[in-house]
């Protein structure tokens, strides 16, 4: 079963909050058939932990106005890595050095990703995936 639209709504939006609080190589992906617990996962880039803060700070604001809460919060303190468990998506939030260490987007390469039209120019679309391929819509 593909991600809910809902999820996908959600995905976009704390995407375009990350986008504006300057994260960077931001992708979105549909892990709906690979994983019971949430439909898609946000991750998210920044070089420094005070940067990590902010954007975590951005993503919370926009999805609180939009009646979304999350329902757990993990790595707050240290900020490397910050996990945000909105229930339909993750938002995973980066230094960039921790990215490349996990490579999470190479963990769930055999899932689609969501297209995210209208972020920054520094967002990029990923590497390892010619642009369209695998991607999932509305």
């Amino acid at each position: 079963m593909a991600a809910t639209p809902e999820a996908l709504t959600q995905a976009r939006q704390a995407a375009a909050a990350a986008d504006d609080k300057l994260a960077t190589d931001i992708v979105a992906i549909d892990v709906s058939e690979h994983l019971a617990l949430t439909d898609v996962f946000v991750i998210a880039s920044a070089p420094t932990d005070r940067q990590v803060q902010a954007i975590v700070s951005g993503v919370e604001k926009k999805m609180h106005e939009v009646g979304v809460k999350p329902l757990r919060r993990e790595g707050e303190r240290e900020g490397h890595w910050v996990l945000l468990d909105f229930g339909d998506i993750v938002v995973h939030v980066m230094q960039a050095e921790d990215r490349m260490f996990y490579q999470l987007e190479r963990l769930w390469k055999d899932c689609p990703r969501v297209p995210l039209e209208g972020l920054g120019a520094a967002t990029s679309p990923g590497a390892d995936e010619p642009e369209g391929e695998g991607e999932v819509g509305v």
